[in-house]
């Protein structure tokens, strides 16, 4: 791995990816990119609209098409949708072309993160919480299957796992 890899942070939503991908981007001098923002960004309309009016499967393509071409941006920091990790041609692209790091926080912590967040589709529902350890069950695997480096973050401060993502990936890049 050299210094110029690009990184990746994936993990369910709530999780701190864009707050950490910020940070880590700020510390290394890179472009922050979020793969969500740049879907609102071409679509002109938020997350929960596209939901509405495509369904999951319409937002996914569209998540697909914008993963594969943010991949050859770089070197950038970029933070994916937490559901990214569901279609294989993102995992494939992510690994294969940056340094990807699965912030993994528990289900009870992200309720209490996202529970009042109504910018979520996927968490209006009577049972946010079931909703959120069913998620966890299905995307853990492919987390950790994507992954190169996995963060606990439930307990950490996001400028703890910043400085965490910092060692390590120097650390790595030295190799």
């Amino acid at each position: 791995m050299d210094m110029e890899q690009n990184i990746y942070l994936v993990g369910l939503m709530g999780c701190g990816k864009t707050t950490v991908g910020r940070q880590l981007a700020r510390r290394l001098g890179r472009p922050f990119l979020d793969s969500d923002h740049e879907i609102e960004a071409r679509t002109g309309v938020g997350i929960p609209t596209i939901f509405e009016i495509e369904g999951e499967a319409g937002f996914r393509r569209r998540e697909v098409q914008v993963i594969g071409e943010l991949v050859h941006e770089g070197p950038v920091v970029l933070a994916t949708g937490g559901g990214a990790i569901l279609a294989p041609e993102n995992r494939q692209a992510l690994r294969d072309n940056g340094w990807v790091v699965y912030l993994n926080v528990p289900p009870l912590q992200l309720w209490n993160r996202t529970r009042h967040d109504r910018n979520r589709p996927l968490l209006q529902v009577e049972d946010p919480l079931a909703k959120l350890e069913s998620l966890y069950a299905l995307r853990d695997p492919l987390y950790r299957e994507t992954a190169h480096f996995i963060v606990n973050g439930g307990r950490l401060p996001p400028s703890a796992i910043t400085q965490l993502l910092v060692k390590e990936y120097q650390k790595q890049c030295v190799l």
